[in-house]
């Protein structure tokens, strides 16, 4: 098994996509309207139309309504990145902090309210962990 993608359902697919490709500072590539993928080296994430969900089955997803996962990106300088998206981010949850594990990472939550986590190994643990 090779996991691919996650998959975040909205109902603003735009939107959703136009903060993403800035998040990430990557291209969106378009299936069409209803459905778009932001690329990484390791891992894609999705972005569904609501209108998609009666596909999967009718209220099998909701948009907006995540309280249990965190998407997360592994980038170079957690700090730069705060300070490049501070002024865009509207609700900042964690400012760039050294986790106990390792890491430096800063939280905040994107339009619809899900969680996103940008860090930074920072201790030799967490970088031999990651391979930086």
């Amino acid at each position: 098994m090779k996991f691919v993608s996650t998959r975040v359902i909205t109902a603003d697919v735009h939107r959703l996509v136009a903060f993403y490709e800035k998040v990430a500072k990557a291209s969106a590539v378009w299936g069409n309207d209803l459905f778009a993928e932001i690329p990484t080296p390791v891992g894609t994430l999705a972005i569904g139309s609501d209108k998609t969900v009666p596909l999967f089955g009718d209220g099998s997803a909701e948009p907006a309504a995540n309280r249990s996962a965190i998407i997360e990106f592994l980038v170079d300088d957690v700090d730069a990145d705060y300070e490049r998206l501070r002024g865009f981010l509207a609700d900042v949850v964690t400012e760039p902090t050294t986790m106990p594990w390792g890491n430096r990472a800063m939280l905040f939550r994107d339009p619809d309210g899900n969680l996103v986590n940008l860090f930074t190994p920072v201790t030799d643990e967490a970088r031999a962990k990651f391979g930086v």
